[in-house]
């Protein structure tokens, strides 16, 4: 009788943690400390370990891992405003590295900007038993909210260039803003407009400070801001109130959907961009290469920074030691919409 062959799959079984014990040559007890995130294992066995897993396809199980562990395997979300790119995207990177964790995602949208909303929303992931709660929700309610979450609750947050201590992540928004200022500043323009986000968002603060120091380190004039809703409807209006005074020669809009908006209302003003006026967006979104001319503007990642969210939250759970993260950098990327001023 032929030998019958060990590997689970030819045996029309899914593999066992036993069988990717076997494989990575470790004890059951290691396997299972290395799924689980202990950190007294060494990076030689997690290697081996996580090799054997992929090579058997095995997959987890997770409500006898969430026995095992007494945690539920699922982390808490407070979002707000999900339409935006900014916050989808994180989203996206939060609940890629979970999955990769093991661990499911629970979203609670908030429909208002205050922090009684954001407070309830907390308050229904605390019910759920959540393992740990991030918030992606960059607006001056959900922060002052976060204040009154248990000490005893795993908790990371987004904040716009703001990292105050182990339990905050961010994305360097006033450089992103300085370096857009800088570039229109480096092309010669005199000064830069700034059609800014709606006010009690953080990020708003934010690349107004970043414009304003790019400003002042230049010696240039800051002219009265523009205001605007992250809306291409609201850029649109932005762009018809400038395109009323023909001595500005640049302008730095804090979102590319209102850029968006901001370049048709130019256009259709009689205004080339860049030979009269030069645009430089905020975001990068994956339409803002074809905008017309294509939109110079300040990429963040967001998808990178949702995972550094997640990551940095399984972490906490797991009792590893942690310090500060440095906020995540911004890139400027040159395109069409930018150029040096009318003679």
């Amino acid at each position: 009788m032929p030998k019958q062959s060990a590997d689970p799959v030819s045996q029309g079984r899914n593999p066992r943690m036993v069988d990717v014990a076997k494989l990575a040559g470790v004890s059951h007890q290691t396997v299972s400390r290395v799924l689980n995130g202990n950190p007294n294992v060494s990076s030689e066995l997690i290697e081996r370990v996580e090799r054997a897993v992929q090579q058997l396809g095995y997959r987890r199980n997770t409500a006898a891992r969430a026995l095992s562990t007494g945690r539920s395997m699922n982390l808490g979300i407070v979002s707000f405003d999900i339409w935006q790119y900014g916050p989808t995207h994180v989203l996206f990177g939060i609940a890629d590295a979970a999955r990769q964790g093991g661990y499911a995602t629970s979203l609670v949208s908030l429909a208002n900007n205050d922090p009684k909303s954001a407070r309830a929303a907390i308050d229904h992931l605390i019910a759920d038993n959540v393992d740990g709660i991030i918030v992606i929700a960059p607006v001056e309610g959900a922060m002052a909210a976060i204040q009154a979450v248990p000490a005893k609750i795993p908790l990371v947050m987004f904040q716009p260039s703001v990292v105050t201590g182990a339990a905050s992540v961010a994305i360097d928004e006033v450089l992103g803003a300085r370096l857009a200022t800088k570039h229109l500043l480096d092309l010669g323009h005199k000064s830069v407009w700034h059609v800014s986000g709606p006010e009690g968002w953080l990020g708003t603060d934010a690349r107004i400070r970043g414009w304003r120091e790019g400003l002042t380190a230049a010696r240039a004039v800051a002219h009265r801001i523009v205001p605007g809703d992250w809306s291409s409807a609201s850029g649109y209006r932005a762009g018809l109130e400038i395109a009323r005074d023909r001595e500005i020669t640049a302008v730095f809009v804090a979102n590319d959907q209102m850029a968006l908006g901001v370049l048709q209302a130019l256009q259709q003003n009689g205004l080339r961009i860049p030979q009269d006026i030069s645009v430089v967006g905020f975001d990068d979104i994956p339409e803002a290469a074809y905008f017309l001319p294509a939109l110079t503007t300040v990429r963040l990642d967001f998808t990178a920074l949702g995972r550094r969210c997640a990551e940095y939250l399984l972490a906490k759970i797991r009792g590893l030691p942690l310090s500060p993260t440095s906020p995540l950098e911004p890139q400027l990327l040159v395109r069409a919409s930018t150029g040096a001023p009318p003679a």
